[in-house]
């Protein structure tokens, strides 16, 4: 069972961050502390992209789309639902507005109205989040829009804006060590540290473009090992070889990649077995 419901105030115990600290590692406890989140609710209209019903039952958080690279209001609603009744907390992935593209396709948007656009996106999930009894408990970008932010000072400030109109306070899960992260620190909102298990790094701790070979791993073997390595060394082996350090509270599992489902399973299996306690951070 998850550690979902029990959600104190932010501090190194929970994996919700102060802002002047981007990683904490729960040391209150012998064992580590880690979220399993996943992109949910990407499908829209008949077509659905994620088994998210089957994906709702590891995950400890749920990352849904918001109708700018997947989902719709009949979508945002079902899986809000479906992660309240499963104790997953909501998270809004907010995106450029490019459902053609998946989010993937970089844009220049203007800043003032990029935090418009990421304020509503948030906005639209929390109605359906309330309706089902529960409420949006942190932000995450996706795509083109969460790479941009690693890098771009600009994109980052005006992302965290967007946040901080929608729900002051909100945790912003990101990458460490991003202008995204810098960017909330500054404004004084909780970020949360996260890794991917399934994604190739550089030696500089960023992830592989998905534009060139290897950047996403396919072996499911490989992914579990790497699981273990971020959640209980804090570290991986990137694409040329070199050890990266990466304190990171939450793993995020793909869930557009075949077999996604049965994927996350036996991630969760290899970390309960390893003693590694599952829970959200927010």
């Amino acid at each position: 069972m998850t550690d979902t419901d029990h959600r104190p105030a932010a501090d190194p115990a929970t994996g919700t961050v102060a802002a002047e600290d981007t990683t904490a590692p729960d040391t209150t406890v012998s064992a580590p502390v880690v979220d399993l989140n996943a992109d949910l609710g990407e499908g829209f209209g008949r077509w659905r992209l994620t088994d998210d019903e089957a994906l709702l039952s590891v995950v400890t958080s749920a990352n849904v789309a918001c109708g700018y690279h997947g989902g719709d209001p009949a979508t945002m609603r079902r899986v809000c639902e479906g992660a309240a009744a499963h104790g997953v907390a909501i998270g809004a992935q907010v995106s450029y507005r490019d459902l053609a593209g998946f989010g993937r396709r970089t844009m220049d948007v203007p800043p003032d109205e990029l935090a418009a656009e990421v304020a509503y996106q948030i906005g639209a999930l929390q109605v359906f989040a309330r309706a089902a009894g529960s409420a949006v408990r942190y932000v995450k970008p996706h795509g083109a829009l969460y790479n941009r932010c690693v890098h771009d000072d600009e994109q980052a400030r005006a992302v965290v804006e967007g946040v901080r109109l929608a729900g002051p306070g909100l945790p912003v899960l990101g990458l460490p060590g991003s202008r995204l992260h810098a960017a909330a620190r500054e404004a004084g909102l909780p970020v949360v540290a996260e890794a991917f298990a399934d994604r190739a790094y550089t030696a500089a701790g960023t992830l592989v473009p998905r534009r060139e070979p290897g950047a996403v791993v396919h072996d499911p073997d490989l992914v579990v090992a790497r699981a273990l390595g971020l959640a209980r060394d804090r570290r991986v082996v990137s694409a040329d070889g070199t050890p990266v350090e990466v304190a990171a509270r939450s793993l995020c599992l793909h869930g557009d990649t075949p077999g996604a489902a049965a994927l996350a399973r036996r991630v969760r299996a290899a970390l309960e077995a390893a003693g590694v306690r599952l829970g959200a951070f927010a």
